[in-house]
């Protein structure tokens, strides 16, 4: 199965397995990273999911472009931010944006760089897209640091996901290390499988 054809099929029952299983850090999540948008930010979201980020962040931008590569995801991230004039969806692949450089004000990209086979070429499309002075926000469940995440992994990967990589907060930090960002701030939102939100600001 085929990684699009896999997040399309779960996207309806998604928001229902998260809810019940993760929801502090679910819900948690969304609001962390909305702390970070200001009111004038023009925001870029990779890899939206269901929206469960980007209905939070379209309360305090300006304008909000998600983004997913499955188009069942999209359908469930439309319902939900249905309300919010600002947000437009669209289909993209994170390692190929079609945007110009220096676009946006803020980028954010959740839980799907442990997803991808060479998340470096997202990381660059990340940072090349963003404005100088701008955020790269990446929350990322650091599943490995709990045995309640071990088992949540587990379970979606015998559904049909593929993790290229698994997290704790060490083994997550050095991911960005080795990709050689070394300004790196970390923001935890704690639960059954916590999520790290990593912050980079393009100098």
């Amino acid at each position: 199965m085929s990684k699009k054809v896999f997040w399309d099929r779960i996207s309806p029952i998604y928001d229902l397995f998260e809810t019940v299983y993760n929801k502090k850090v679910f819900t948690g999540t969304g609001a962390k990273v909305a702390e970070m948008i200001d009111t004038s930010d023009n925001v870029l979201e990779c890899a939206c999911g269901t929206g469960a980020i980007s209905v939070y962040i379209a309360q305090k931008c300006r304008k909000l472009i998600a983004t997913d590569y499955a188009v069942g995801m999209l359908k469930q991230a439309e319902k939900k931010c249905r309300m919010y004039r600002n947000v437009t969806f669209r289909r993209a692949d994170i390692t190929d944006l079609k945007y110009k450089d220096e676009s946006f004000d803020k980028v954010i990209a959740g839980n799907v760089i442990h997803l991808l086979p060479e998340p470096e070429k997202a990381l660059h499309e990340l940072e090349r897209v963003v404005k100088h002075g701008g955020s790269i926000i990446i929350p990322t469940y650091i599943n490995m640091s709990k045995k309640t995440g071990k088992l949540a992994v587990r379970i979606i990967e015998m559904l049909g996901a593929d993790f290229k990589e698994q997290f704790d907060m060490d083994s997550y930090k050095k991911f960005f290390s080795d990709m050689g960002y070394k300004n790196v701030k970390y923001h935890v939102v704690n639960g059954r499988m916590p999520c790290a939100i990593a912050v980079i600001v393009k100098e």
